[in-house]
């Protein structure tokens, strides 16, 4: 089987119900949903599968979710029954709620990284910072799915819980942001 088509080699690429141009804001924004599950899966493989069986489950579940939501985001035209919905932002709510009870109270901002884990746990949460960005603009200017724009917002919560969480689990203590203020009571 070839992978190469041959069909984009002018700027364009295949949407579903269409074609657009490779610099779209659709295709830039789910190419950044994209780029996010790629340093997912680089965070996964970083971690211990006895230590983080729990967060290997659940970031897998989450780059299922990331598949979805470029789905979501690649249709244009006729509309189809969307992936991402509110259910999937509230079963991150309670992930993040879990992830955040095992971290010590902060009440300053802290600095990313930690462990290796937690680093790439953190680089996740600024990709994650980025795609909706990218979805808030393609929702100004184009119907797409809003939960998606949803999604990537408490996805980022989840990223900086769950970084959290695997400094402790490797025995890292978080570095406070020396320059700030008191931000979290």
């Amino acid at each position: 089987m070839r992978i190469y088509t041959r069909t984009g080699d002018e700027g364009k690429t295949g949407v579903i119900g269409g074609r657009v141009d490779k610099d779209d804001i659709r295709v830039e924004a789910y190419g950044t949903i994209d780029e996010l599950n790629a340093f997912v899966g680089e965070a996964i493989v970083r971690m211990n599968t006895e230590k983080h069986a729990d967060m290997i489950r659940d970031l897998t579940e989450v780059q299922h979710e990331l598949f979805d939501a470029g789905s979501d985001l690649a249709q244009v035209g006729k509309k189809r029954q969307y992936k991402v919905t509110s259910d999937m932002v509230t079963r991150l709510e309670g992930w993040i709620d879990r992830y955040m009870e095992e971290a010590p109270e902060i009440q300053r901002f802290i600095l990313p990284g930690g462990s290796p884990v937690s680093a790439a746990l953190h680089l996740c949460r600024v990709l994650a910072r980025r795609a909706e960005r990218r979805v808030v603009t393609l929702c100004r200017e184009q119907e797409t799915n809003d939960e998606v724009r949803r999604y990537l917002n408490r996805l980022s919560d989840f990223f900086f819980a769950i970084a959290r969480a695997a400094n402790v689990r490797d025995g890292v203590s978080d570095v406070e942001y020396k320059r700030g203020g008191q931000v979290f009571r």
